[in-house]
């Protein structure tokens, strides 16, 4: 029992005042001394029969641990009918192991109205699983306004799943219950993981306000909770002031969170000490980001013992972490036992790291399964590659099943396929809702599908002539630039027109070359209009024949076109009948007129 470091029990009467402490050597020492003189004058008191003397200095020797000379003491001013004296004397005998003896001083103490004994009966009965009657002299205690018998209370109900729990709870940590406050701000924090709007704002706010209590109290898990919540919000330095004091107080949580707090702020070498602070003392995680950062360094190794030491930790990601490690090497058979290792330890992303290896090692019998297994357990890119795996094998029904449900937790390849399957059957509302969900999570495809989906939609702009000013930008060219940036070559290609559209020249050649330098046949193409309308048909013509040897029968032509101006009419005819053989129709036909003329020509 913690009846003993209960300073109310053993002063409740306030009969004595506690000697003053300092953080000075000198001043403690004084109160020792004054300590050892109201020692002095208790026991020449209590010799000369006072019974509130007998209680204190029982009560004295007794938190001293002087067990023997207390007890005498306390039995005497017990028996002259003090209720403090009492308590202490049940204290003393429980921690002797007479344990129905204390409960029996207890209960006359309780009785006569003493409120850290009805706590400590209520305790004994609870420990002997006698709940009604724990209940009865918890409550007594708490109803008095004990903090010990208000946690005590509160620890019962709550066991009982009773909803009264809370209320004495808070009593408890209003009072500067740590512990209290701490168990009071968890409850209110999984109420706030419940509810919605207000209620969960307000049952957030609270609980954090309890945590900073328990916190500032010394409570590790508190400081430790209190770090992650500040985290979240962004406020780091708070955070890690917090973390810092938990870790110190040995809680490896908070090592391993300052850890990471140390590496995101880009100090590595501190992060390193705090993860392993907290992996010697067994912390999975921590491990694990240990092995990472060996492994990052080359020191394979070394990120293997860690990744070892994280397995046997219990965290299955050191598993996963070492198939990952394998599989970097080409360890093919290794990484496969280390991802089996932890799929069947229910990890998801190993099962699916697993259904890969198989599936490119031709095992697409063996892969579904744990592709399915991972998808079920919550594995977006699981549920995302079992859409490729239907679709694949043409079951394009059950393809969409797959895609639409990683599109709906945020994955953007899913989200453009079930777009794109949308398009093809002539649902433009939703195709148009997956595909900016797909572009705004970074996919270029999407950003230009979506621009050409709304690009059909509006009406034809008036043309423009090159120096006219520029009209203003709709949506559809926002999102062709978007996917232009990002390397798409048709969208490159677009934005170019559409800058040709509005007259800008030199915007339109940027894009046009940036297209073509990247393999676009239309994009050489056009920039070959484009120079050539500018007078530059040498350079124009280099950049058709890139087009033409990428099959653009328009470029062939305008090859053999030149050609034929420039008297060149053997490489004419070659070129015309490479656009006659590329086509499309309308080029094919130009191309064989003038092949014909050409041909009629060398023959004159």
């Amino acid at each position: 029992m913690d009846v003993m470091g209960d300073k109310a029990t053993l002063y409740e009467t306030g009969r004595f005042a506690q000697p003053a402490r300092s953080a000075v050597a000198g001043d403690e020492a004084d109160a020792v001394a004054d300590e050892a003189a109201e020692e002095v004058r208790r026991r020449l008191a209590a010799e000369s029969g006072d019974v509130e003397a007998m209680s204190v200095l029982g009560s004295m020797l007794l938190r001293r641990g002087d067990l023997d000379g207390a007890e005498p003491h306390l039995r005497a001013a017990t028996a002259a009918g003090d209720r403090a004296a009492a308590n202490n004397l049940g204290v003393l005998l429980h921690q002797r192991g007479y344990a129905d003896e204390a409960a029996g001083w207890w209960r006359i103490a309780a009785v006569a109205g003493s409120a850290a004994a009805a706590h400590a009966l209520g305790r004994h009965f609870r420990e002997r699983g006698d709940e009604p009657a724990a209940e009865y002299w918890l409550r007594q205690s708490a109803e008095q306004g004990h903090t010990l018998g208000a946690y005590a209370l509160a620890d019962l109900l709550e066991h009982r799943g009773d909803a009264t729990a809370e209320r004495w709870m808070r009593a408890a940590a209003e009072r500067g219950h740590r512990e209290a406050a701490y168990r009071l701000a968890r409850a209110l924090d999984r109420r706030a993981g419940t509810a919605t709007g207000t209620d969960a704002e307000s049952a957030a706010h609270e609980a954090e306000q309890w945590y900073r209590q328990a916190a500032a109290r010394g409570h590790r898990r508190a400081a430790l909770h209190l770090g992650a919540i500040l985290e979240k919000r962004g406020e780091l330095k708070e955070a890690g002031r917090w973390y810092l004091t938990s870790a110190k107080d040995g809680e490896t949580r908070a090592a391993c969170a300052l850890g990471f707090l140390l590496r995101d702020a880009g100090d590595t070498e501190s992060a390193a000490v705090w993860w392993l602070r907290a992996a010697q003392e067994g912390d999975g995680n921590a491990a694990n980001a240990l092995g990472a950062l060996h492994a990052e360094r080359g020191e394979t190794q070394t990120a293997e013992r860690w990744y070892r030491a994280a397995m046997d930790a219990g965290d299955d990601n050191g598993a996963y972490n070492l198939g990952l490690l394998c599989a970097e090497q080409g360890r093919t058979a290794q990484a496969e036992q280390w991802y089996r290792r932890a799929a069947y330890a229910g990890h998801r992303e190993a099962a699916n790291a697993l259904a890969i290896l198989l599936l490119q090692g031709g095992d697409r019998t063996g892969a579904e399964p744990w592709f399915s297994k991972a998808a079920e357990a919550g594995s977006v890119d699981a549920a995302f590659n079992l859409g490729i795996l239907h679709a694949g094998r043409g079951e394009d029904a059950a393809a969409l099943r797959w895609y639409e449900r990683a599109a709906a937790a945020g994955h953007t390849e899913a989200a453009l396929q079930v777009g794109m399957a949308r398009l093809r059957d002539g649902d433009e509302s939703e195709a148009e809702r997956y595909l900016r969900c797909a572009a705004g999570g970074g996919s270029a495809e999407a950003a230009y599908r979506l621009a050409t989906l709304l690009d059909a939609r509006r009406p034809p702009a008036p043309a423009h002539e090159l120096g006219e000013p520029a009209h203003e930008k709709t949506e559809c060219e926002e999102w062709y630039e978007r996917a232009a940036t990002q390397g798409h070559r048709r969208a490159q290609v677009r934005v170019g027109m559409l800058a040709a559209a509005r007259g800008d020249a030199v915007e339109a050649a940027r894009w046009y070359r940036a297209a073509a330098e990247a393999g676009s046949r239309n994009g050489a193409f056009n920039l070959g209009l484009l120079l050539a309308r500018e007078g530059s048909e040498p350079e124009a013509a280099v950049w058709w024949t890139r087009a033409a040897d990428a099959g653009h029968g328009r470029a062939a032509l305008r090859l053999a076109l030149v050609c034929a101006r420039r008297g060149e009419l053997a490489e004419g005819q070659r070129w015309a009948d490479r656009a006659a053989s590329l086509g499309p129709a309308e080029v094919a036909g130009r191309a064989a007129r003038l092949r014909d003329a050409l041909r009629e020509e060398l023959s004159a």
